[in-house]
């Protein structure tokens, strides 16, 4: 199951479902919408209303990404899916990575979709962006030993194992640094981590979620997963 948080998103939730819908492989859906105003989750049911594999999961307000992936995680848990994915809804993240990054699963329990190894990058981000997504990912893996290129990343796919070992009760951040403290928490269980290269393509409709204040959490909760303080 590939969990998909939407605030919002109404421009661009068809033609993620339809770029989904033409990869043609084993795979469900369960769009996570935090009562949209712009009705993205009436939209989500329309959707699945006709595609089976297309699931809904309603929250009464806007409570943070990280609180809508955990959300979407537990789900799946309990509905008993071997794997579990997340990717964003703006389409900056592309479907038709999903059949290499899930062969990459096979030999390993954590597969993340970089932008930071050979063959990834980003298009359509100014140099200023490009300057703090790179510093970011820099300064996570010093501080936290990270062997991995692209820690801040959101394109990632999870076996079941692994997110029932991470205790998910205990992931404290819910924003930004939600993606580097699940990336740290899997890393410190000794999991096995794939890296698929991605291009990332910068939103072309709607708003990004990105904030000076979704950035500060970020930098304070590095050195407090590096100092035990969330453990």
């Amino acid at each position: 199951m590939i969990v998909v948080p939407t605030f919002n998103e109404l421009e661009n939730l068809p033609e993620l479902v339809a770029r989904l819908e033409r990869l043609q492989i084993e795979l469900d859906v369960l769009v996570v919408d935090d009562n949209s105003p712009d009705g993205t989750g009436e939209l989500a049911e329309r959707l699945g209303a006709e595609r089976p594999w297309l699931n809904v999961l309603h929250r009464p307000r806007k409570a943070g990404l990280g609180t809508a992936y955990l959300a979407g995680f537990r789900h799946a848990l309990a509905q008993g899916y071997d794997a579990v994915g997340e990717m964003d809804a703006d389409l900056s993240h592309d479907p038709t990575y999903l059949p290499a990054m899930l062969r990459a699963l096979d030999g390993a329990d954590l597969v993340l979709g970089s932008r930071y190894v050979p063959g990834g990058g980003v298009r359509n981000w100014g140099l200023a962006r490009q300057i703090i997504s790179r510093g970011g990912s820099l300064y996570s893996r010093l501080v936290l030993g990270l062997p991995v290129h692209d820690p801040t990343g959101g394109f990632k796919l999870f076996r079941r194992q692994l997110l029932e070992r991470m205790d998910l009760d205990r992931v404290r951040s819910n924003g930004y640094s939600f993606q580097i403290e699940m990336t740290y928490r899997a890393v410190r269980l000794g999991c096995r981590v794939a890296e698929v290269p991605i291009v990332f393509v910068d939103r072309r409709v709607g708003q990004s979620k990105l904030s000076r204040q979704v950035m500060l959490e970020a930098m304070l909760m590095v050195p407090r997963l590096r100092f035990g303080r969330l453990q």
